[in-house]
C-alpha cells in the first residue's frame, strides 16, 4: 500500500470508486442511446424500456443478498467477482443482436452491480477506521456525482459520432483496473459467524419483484399475448403476498418488513418509492422526446440532459444548511409538489423551445430533485437502530431500485396505450406531453403521505447522520 502513498482512507475508497464510476457513467450513457440501440436492433424504441426495467430490477432482487455473500465469502471475493460479472455483462450488452439478448445481458449486469456497489461500501466500513470514515465516505460520493454528469454527453458523443456498442465496451479497461487494485490491496475479511441466507425469502422476493414489474413493463406491447402478461404479474402478487407472510415469520428475513414500524422509515419507503416514479420515468422519457419528436442528435441530447445531474451535484453543496433551516417534514411536503411540477414541465418543451430554456428548466428540477432525495435518505434512517441499519439500507434499496423501474414502466405503458388509442406505430409529442404528467401526478402523490409526518421529523438527526444512506445517491437520473 505504500507504493502508492496514500493512506487507506483516500485509497480503498478510490478503488471502490472505480466500481462505482464505471455503474454510473453505464447506467446513464445507455438511457442516452436507446434510439439509436433500438434501430440496430430493428426494434420499436418504446420496447427498449425494458432495457432498462431489467436493470434496476435485476438490482433489486439481488441487493439484499450482497451483505450474506461478503460475509460468507469474504468482501474481496464477492467484490471482485460483482466487477467481473458486471464488465462479462457490458461486454454481452455491446454484443446483442436481439431485444431479448440485450435484456438478458442487462440483467447480468444487474447481478454485478447489486453486489459491486454495497460490498464495496462494506469494504470501505471494515478497512477504514471510524474516525476516517466520513473522510472516506466523502472520496466515495465523487463518482456518484461526477458519474451522472459524464455519462449523457459521453454516451451521446459515441453513439453520434461511432457506435452505441463501443458505451460498453469502455468499461471493460475500467473493469480490469478494478480487479487488479481489489486483489492488491483491499483485504479479504469475512464474518466468523455468519446466520444461514434466507433462499426462500429470497426466491419469493424475486419471483414477485419480478412477475409484477415485468408483467407490467409488457403490457400492451406485442412481445408477448396480454394473458402472459396477466399472468405474470399475477403470478408475482401471489409471490410477494408469500414473502409477507414468510417474512413476518423467519427471524432473518431477506428484506426486514418489520423496518416499517418505524413512522420515518416507513415515510421513506413509501412516500419515497411514489416520487421516485416520476424520477425514474425522466431517463427513458426526455431523450427518446428530445431524439424521436424533437430531432435531435443522441449528443445533442446528452448535452441538455446532463444538465439535470449538474443540478443535482450542486445541490449536494446546499442540503445540509436547507435542512436545518426548513426542517425536514417542510422541505418533503413542499418539495414533493414542486419537483412534481419540474416532472410536468417537461410536458410543455416543444423542437421550438429555447435550448437555454430547456437546459436552465432541467438544472433547477436536478437541484430540487436531488434535495428531496438527501432528505428521503437521511430521515429514513432517522429511527433506525445500530444494528438494523444494513437491513434498513438493504430494503430501502430494493424499494428505491423498484420504484425507479416502474416509474419506466409506467412512462412505457402510457405511451403505448397513446399509440394505440390512434392506431399508429409511431409516438407523437402529445403522447410524450401526457406521459410526463402522468408520471408527476404518481410523484406528487407522495406529498399525501409526507404531510401525515410529525411537525419535528428528523430533529434528531445530527450532521452526520446522512452519511448512513445509500452513497449511491440518486443523482443519477436526470
Amino acid at each position: 500500500m505504500s507504493r502508492l502513498a496514500l493512506p487507506p482512507q483516500v485509497l480503498i475508497p478510490l478503488i471502490v470508486a472505480c466500481a462505482l464510476f464505471m455503474e454510473q457513467v453505464d447506467a446513464t450513457v445507455i438511457a442516452t442511446s436507446l434510439p439509436a440501440i433500438a434501430a440496430d436492433l430493428h426494434e420499436d424504441p418504446v420496447a427498449l424500456k425494458l432495457a432498462l426495467t431489467s436493470y434496476l430490477l435485476s438490482l433489486a432482487v439481488f441487493i439484499p443478498a450482497s451483505g450474506w455473500a461478503a460475509d460468507r465469502y469474504g468482501a474481496r471475493t464477492v467484490f471482485r467477482s460483482a466487477i467481473v460479472i458486471f464488465t462479462i455483462g457490458s461486454v454481452l450488452c455491446g454484443l446483442s443482436t436481439s431485444l431479448g439478448d440485450f435484456v438478458l445481458y442487462r440483467i447480468i449486469q444487474g447481478l454485478g452491480g447489486a453486489m459491486m456497489v454495497p460490498v464495496g461500501r462494506l469494504v470501505i466500513l471494515r478497512s477504514v477506521p471510524k474516525t476516517e470514515l466520513v473522510s472516506a465516505l466523502a472520496w466515495l460520493t465523487i463518482p456518484a456525482l461526477l458519474g451522472p454528469v459524464f455519462g449523457p454527453p459521453l454516451g451521446g458523443f459515441i453513439t453520434t459520432y461511432f457506435n452505441w456498442r463501443l458505451i460498453f465496451f469502455i468499461n471493460v479497461p475500467m473493469g480490469i483496473l478494478g480487479v487488479f487494485l481489489a486483489t492488491r490491496f483491499i483485504e479479504n475479511v469475512r464474518e466468523e459467524d455468519v446466520p444461514p441466507l434466507d433462499l426462500k425469502g429470497l426466491v419469493l422476493s424475486g419471483v414477485g419483484l419480478a412477475g409484477v414489474v415485468f408483467g407490467f413493463a409488457v403490457l400492451g406491447q406485442e412481445l408477448v399475448p396480454l394473458w402472459v402478461a396477466l399472468l405474470v404479474g399475477g403470478i408475482g402478487l401471489i409471490a410477494l403476498a408469500a414473502y409477507v407472510h414468510h417474512a413476518h415469520h423467519t427471524p432473518h428475513a431477506v428484506i426486514d418488513l418489520r423496518l416499517l414500524r418505524y413512522p420515518t422509515f416507513r415515510a421513506g419507503v413509501v412516500g419515497g418509492s411514489l416520487f421516485r416514479v416520476g424520477i425514474g420515468a425522466l431517463p427513458f422519457l426526455l431523450p427518446l422526446m428530445l431524439q424521436l419528436s424533437f430531432g435531435l442528435s443522441a449528443f445533442a441530447s446528452g448535452l441538455l440532459t446532463f444538465a439535470a445531474s449538474a443540478g443535482a451535484m450542486i445541490m449536494k453543496f446546499t442540503a445540509a444548511p436547507l435542512l436545518r433551516r426548513l426542517g425536514y417534514k417542510r422541505v418533503l411536503v413542499i418539495n414533493a409538489l414542486v419537483s412534481a411540477g419540474f416532472v410536468a414541465i417537461n410536458a410543455l418543451f416543444t423542437p421550438f423551445t429555447p435550448h437555454w430554456i430547456i437546459t436552465m428548466l432541467l438544472l433547477a428540477g436536478g437541484f430540487l430533485r436531488s434535495l428531496q432525495f438527501t432528505a428521503l435518505n437521511a430521515l429514513s434512517y432517522a429511527e433506525v437502530e445500530a444494528e438494523e441499519m444494513s437491513r434498513a439500507t438493504s430494503f430501502a434499496s430494493v424499494a428505491q431500485q423498484v420504484s425507479l423501474s416502474m416509474g419506466v414502466a409506467l412512462a412505457g405503458f402510457v405511451l403505448e396505450f397513446m399509440r394505440g388509442e390512434r392506431g399508429e406505430t409511431h409516438v407523437t409529442q402529445n403522447d410524450f406531453t401526457v406521459a410526463f404528467v402522468a408520471v408527476a401526478l404518481v410523484s406528487a402523490l407522495s406529498f399525501f403521505y409526507f404531510i401525515r409526518l410529525p411537525k419535528n421529523a428528523g430533529a434528531q438527526l445530527s450532521g452526520s447522520k446522512p452519511e448512513l444512506a445509500d452513497p449511491r445517491g440518486e443523482v443519477e437520473h436526470p
